[in-house]
């Protein structure tokens, strides 16, 4: 098996907002996040990252912006000597009916074809019953954190996540695949 997992971003590896992340100066990490993904990587995983960005389509902040924001992501993986793999976001709003957008398969498909695998089977963690229902289409394993709407999404979602595991954050779920 590949040692390949997908990620949330926002509200799994850094704070969420009803307002949006619309800087750099508002992305912040969640407690562990950086610290759980250089575990990922010097255990040999493969670590993608598939997030719905639909403030750049709603005029909120452009991909130059979204652009610094990850960059700072990566800044603090490479305090710890690590990067991830690929970061994939989609800037669609849900009226446009991309299949790019969670729960749509796009990113997760991209994802398979940039590193030639299936993700049937593979750990996806995410905070929104988006990212669950993505996971599920895509045949992996589901992961919720409480972090970010997971909290919200236990609370609406209760039916459909019997069977997905639930861990407080990003980092808990990690050291139960590790």
């Amino acid at each position: 098996m590949n040692k390949i997992i997908v990620l949330d971003r926002d509200g799994v590896i850094n704070q969420d907002s009803d307002a949006y992340i619309k800087h750099p100066n508002e992305w912040i990490p969640e407690s562990g996040s950086v610290e759980a993904i250089a575990k990922l990587k010097k255990a040999g995983w493969t670590v993608a990252i598939a997030t719905n960005q639909s403030g750049v389509r709603r005029g909120y902040y452009s991909r130059q912006t979204l652009h610094a924001m990850h960059q700072k992501f990566v800044g603090l993986l490479a305090e710890h000597g690590v990067a991830v793999d690929w970061i994939s976001y989609s800037p669609y709003v849900s009226e446009d009916n991309s299949p790019c957008r969670k729960p749509g398969t796009g990113m997760l498909q991209a994802i398979q074809n940039r590193f030639d695998v299936s993700l049937a089977g593979c750990p996806m963690i995410g905070d929104s019953i988006a990212d669950i229902q993505v996971a599920q289409a895509m045949n992996m394993q589901p992961l919720l954190v409480k972090t970010g709407k997971g909290e919200r999404t236990m609370a609406k979602n209760a039916s459909e996540l019997s069977d997905v595991p639930v861990y407080d954050n990003l980092l808990t779920a990690v050291e139960s695949l590790l």
